[in-house]
């Protein structure tokens, strides 16, 4: 896949995605005064994966989102 991320993008990326990551397992641990299947299950798990996105992303440089949108903050 063509890289189509910037460094500042991939930062931002990076550390958005291990702050969502940390919240997710805050939240599976019960921190955060959420209850009920949704606030103990699927908001974590979303925010796991939302967090692992961007961290993939942000690593690799290459957002399929940006592809197919025609962005690119590579080389700015």
């Amino acid at each position: 896949m063509e890289r189509n991320v910037g460094t500042t993008d991939k930062l931002v990326r990076i550390v958005l995605g291990v702050v969502a990551i940390v919240g997710a397992v805050a939240l599976f641990g019960g921190v955060g005064g959420l209850s009920g299947t949704v606030g103990t299950i699927v908001v974590p798990l979303l925010l796991a994966v939302v967090g692992a996105v961007l961290v993939v992303t942000g690593y690799t440089q290459s957002c399929p989102a940006y592809q197919v949108l025609g962005l690119r903050t590579l080389g700015r």
